[in-house]
């Protein structure tokens, strides 16, 4: 809950410690920050822009689609990764563009001394992130803004499918800590991108990934995660509606395009759990 990360946060306007005051956080600049009924807090500037965040609909796509398990190795990978290269006992786990907390609550069940700070900037994913684990402390802010965390103050950092802010990752990470990157391959639901007409992922993302975080990060190992699924029609429905073809495609095309495939439809699953260390 947020009170197991209290001591990890920072003003978003001025950088200073946070402390609890009854239902809200205040600096020392005076500063305060109400929290929601729903177990989270806002920590957004007061000119930022929520418009790129996850939709309620995007996000309850993506809940039901996690939940049926049919991404479970690569959480599987990602908490085996966590355990490789984090202490069990103590310390902050960031999770940038955590979603619905998902994946940072199996991270934190690997990790059994560690508590979790969801950062994303949609508060509809953040209701979700906030029950999703009794160690994870649910934060609204904007993934390319300085984050509302103090600087070395995290002993590994999750960025999964989401905006990665090379600078304040580096910021934010203790020296010798990590980042654990999962980024799709090109062959991740190659079986839908063509049929359905979704965004394609090029050859070369995971180099760009690389020299984006050059200047900050080193590289410290990485694995390919490739397995099938097996998807119904609703699954299909869900996996496009949970992700970034959710804002590029015309319904009537898509129903269209569902009833051409086969039932269940195997689909390519691939992704890279790539490591950078501060």
């Amino acid at each position: 809950m947020l009170q197991d990360i209290e001591r990890y946060l920072a003003c978003p306007h001025c950088a200073q410690a946070l402390t609890r005051h009854d239902r809200s956080l205040r600096c020392p600049a005076g500063h305060s920050f109400d929290l929601a009924k729903q177990g989270y807090v806002s920590l957004l500037a007061g000119d930022a822009h929520t418009g790129t965040g996850d939709t309620a609909e995007m996000v309850a796509a993506r809940a039901d689609f996690l939940a049926a398990g049919h991404y479970r190795p690569i959480a599987e990978a990602l908490a085996e990764a966590s355990s490789a290269v984090a202490g069990a006992s103590g310390g902050l786990v960031a999770d940038l563009g955590a979603g619905t907390g998902h994946y940072l609550a199996h991270v934190l069940d690997a990790l059994p001394g560690t508590v979790g700070a969801a950062l994303d900037i949609s508060k509809f994913a953040l209701r979700r992130a906030a029950k999703a684990h009794p160690r994870i402390g649910a934060v609204v802010c904007d993934a390319w803004r300085p984050l509302p965390l103090r600087d070395a103050s995290a002993e590994l950092m999750l960025n999964v499918f989401a905006p990665r802010n090379g600078p304040e990752i580096r910021r934010v990470l203790r020296p010798g800590g990590t980042l654990l990157l999962v980024s799709p391959t090109a062959r991740h639901l190659r079986e839908l991108v063509g049929a359905l007409g979704l965004l394609s992922v090029d050859e070369e993302k995971q180099r760009r990934i690389d020299e984006k975080l050059g200047p900050y990060l080193e590289p410290a190992g990485r694995r390919e995660v490739e397995f099938t699924l097996r998807l119904g029609p609703q699954d299909v429905r869900t996996v496009v509606g949970m992700g970034p073809s959710a804002w590029h495609t015309d319904p009537e095309r898509l129903a269209a395009a569902l009833a051409e495939l086969p039932e269940p439809v195997e689909v390519t699953a691939s992704v890279t759990v790539a490591a950078y260390r501060r």
